[in-house]
């Protein structure tokens, strides 16, 4: 781990273009990535495969500490290997992110991944993106943005998604899913989904990801944090 290594936190709710936008603004600036939220669906995966109870905290913090995981860098994508096998696709179905929403609830897997997540921070910088990684995992990080879109325009980006995969999706299933895991999120007991009190909040329900990668290194290059790109 670098102390000295810049870190930029990019927390918010399902939908808001964390994901995609964490990932340019890492190869943009030629910083590591770390997509927390995969940690958790990892560990739903892991448990649903293992037939654990999803509310057995106990055995669930044992599955997230002995993860067998392993993240392939390739040029557009990251694949996620889960005890060997790809499991890229699967852990961003709608099924395990639910299921990752339940444990992410439980404060001893929560605990459990902390460190695991504080390991990716080093040089020459790092993209953190997930729902806790300001106010929680990285609170000295010199930059935090908390990503935010409607609720009804994460919905469609879910659908329109899903239906490039060949996948047909309710809307209106979509969207109640996206509320209940943002109430679920917001109103767990144990870092509860929410801006840092120092993050800048950026809703992107009209903006486009170039627009919002754009703002974002222009903010790492004013604080100097990033060079100019």
């Amino acid at each position: 781990m670098s102390d000295s290594a810049p870190v930029l936190t990019i927390d918010g709710p399902g939908g808001a273009g964390k994901g995609t936008i964490s990932r340019l603004v890492a190869e943009r600036l030629g910083w590591h990535l770390l997509d927390s939220g995969a940690l958790y669906r990892l560990t739903a995966l892991a448990a649903v495969k293992h037939e654990v109870p999803l509310d057995d905290e106990a055995t669930l913090a044992e599955v997230a500490r002995d993860l067998d995981v392993v993240f392939v860098a390739e040029e557009d994508a990251t694949i996620v290997l889960l005890e060997g096998q790809d499991a890229t696709t699967t852990i961003r179905t709608e099924q395990v992110g639910d299921a990752a929403s339940r444990v992410a609830a439980l404060p001893a897997v929560r605990q459990a991944l902390l460190q695991r997540q504080r390991d990716f921070h080093q040089a020459p910088g790092l993209v953190a993106d997930g729902r806790d990684m300001g106010t929680v995992v990285f609170t000295d990080a010199p930059l935090k943005i908390f990503l935010t879109a409607s609720a009804d325009e994460r919905a469609h980006r879910r659908q329109r998604q899903l239906q490039e995969a060949g996948v047909d999706a309710s809307l209106s299933s979509l969207l109640k899913e996206i509320q209940a895991r943002d109430a679920r999120d917001t109103q767990r007991s144990v870092a509860p989904l929410k801006p840092a009190d120092d993050a800048i909040t950026l809703d992107t329900t009209r903006l486009t990801i170039p627009e919002v990668v754009d703002r974002l290194t222009e903010l790492l290059t004013e604080r100097g944090l990033a060079p100019a790109t």
